[in-house]
């Protein structure tokens, strides 16, 4: 019981998966985040386009 307690603590071939599911969800807010400030700046200039014509 104790090794395998040991070797359980030891173990660390998860670790790397949820190190990687992370990363992919802080790149996906910083996407997030740009779309929408992009998205904003956009529609305005869209507006003035359509204003303009």
């Amino acid at each position: 019981m104790k090794n395998l307690v040991s070797r359980f603590i030891k173990d660390e071939s998860g670790a790397t998966a949820i190190e990687y599911g992370l990363i992919a969800a802080l790149i996906a807010v910083g996407i997030i985040a740009a779309l929408t400030t992009l998205g904003g700046n956009l529609s305005g200039t869209f507006s003035n386009v359509a204003n303009s014509l």
